[in-house]
């Protein structure tokens, strides 16, 4: 086992067990800026949020800057009976490949003058925000090609392929109240039954038709209504809806007609819905160039026969919130196979560790790749 691969399976020993919550990454945070500084790079952090920025290499215009985004934050859930913060996305694994590209450029000194290497390690993915607040920074002010990494389900990629591109699809969601009065179980008619209104928005949404050639889903995720008392109406919930679209056309008449529903069943029950949260992710902007880089890359270090076509997934990511705020931005996310199972935000989710190399060498070969060497 080679130096740099016994540190990339620690790195991610470490980073599993120490996992933090969206913008609350702060030990991540001081452990990576600390990996950082001691493998050469200039460290910038920030005082109003979590995440760590390194530069590698010679910024002085002469060569394009590569950005490698890594996303830092875990899940909250339920494993084995205990809520805790939970690494079941992968961003320990993504974090633990992009110090591996790092300790990789360093077995090569002569690349020191050749790259210019900017490391992002990015908050609140999970939240769609991190990248927005990184682009708020200026982070990828001077970037002009930015690659990001995710590991991919088994069903979706197998273990020893990997794909140029992740063809994310658009996710929003919704919180919102239903606001009312509580009634005695025993008098129905002096108030409007907030568990009845949540059905109609359910029923309501299942009725929502857009073009089928265009993968789309809207679904109500969570509903709370009443407490203890068993004979009590309530007249006030909370709930959430998950919406999803291949593009970003699609998601804003998805968004349309949820809104229609909401002011449909106002009307109807004479309740006020008032939506507290929303917040989104937008579809791929995908770019040729970065793509066509990726796909050498897999080529060089997989062999031809284990390139993928590109992934079309209706999952999201905050990373195209880049694009979209730079579109000069030359981007791509790499799609990892690595046997992960039984799925992505699965509570018990596991992986092949073997991969983490493998990604590390993918994006090594596109750094050398975008910049014309040979090694």
């Amino acid at each position: 086992m080679s130096k740099v691969e016994r540190n990339v399976l620690e790195t991610f020993q470490y980073l599993h067990h120490n996992a933090e919550i969206s913008w609350e990454e702060i030990n991540t945070t001081t452990y990576i800026a600390d990996v950082l500084e001691k493998s050469g790079c200039e460290v910038t952090t920030f005082e109003d949020c979590t995440g760590v920025i390194g530069e590698f290499g010679k910024f002085d215009g002469s060569v394009p800057v590569i950005g490698i985004r890594a996303d830092m934050d875990a899940l909250w859930q339920e494993v084995n009976g205990t809520f805790q913060a939970n690494h079941s996305c992968g961003h320990d694994a993504h974090m633990a490949i992009a110090l591996g590209v790092l300790w990789k450029l360093k077995e090569h000194p002569q690349l020191d003058n050749k790259v210019a290497i900017k490391f992002i390690f990015q908050p609140a993915e999970e939240e769609a925000a991190g990248a927005l607040k990184m682009v708020e920074k200026g982070v990828v002010d001077n970037v002009d090609y930015l690659f990001g990494i995710h590991l991919r389900p088994e069903q979706e990629t197998k273990m020893g392929h990997a794909t140029p591109v992740i063809v994310h699809g658009a996710a929003w969601s919704y919180t919102a109240e239903i606001k009312g009065h509580d009634a005695h179980g025993a008098r129905p008619h002096l108030n409007t039954n907030a568990i009845e209104v949540g059905t109609e928005i359910v029923n309501m949404l299942g009725k929502i038709h857009m073009n089928p050639r265009v993968p789309y889903s809207v679904k109500m995720t969570n509903f709370h209504a009443g407490g203890k008392s068993t004979n009590i109406i309530p007249g006030n919930a909370s709930f959430s809806i998950d919406l999803r679209a291949q593009n970003n056309e699609v998601m804003e008449k998805l968004d349309q007609k949820v809104h229609a529903i909401f002011r449909a069943v106002r009307e109807i029950y004479q309740v006020d819905i008032r939506i507290t949260d929303k917040n989104g992710i937008a579809a791929a902007k995908t770019n040729e160039e970065a793509i066509n880089i990726m796909h050498s890359a897999i080529e060089h270090t997989l062999g031809h026969a284990h390139v993928d076509p590109p992934l079309v997934t209706p999952g999201g990511d905050d990373f195209h919130f880049y694009t979209i705020k730079k579109p000069t931005l030359k981007a791509t996310m790499l799609g990892l196979g690595c046997n992960l199972k039984p799925g992505l935000h699965h509570p018990d989710m596991t992986f092949n560790q073997d991969a983490l190399m493998h990604g590390v060498h993918i994006l090594f070969q596109a750094i050398l790749q975008t910049c014309a060497i040979r090694i």
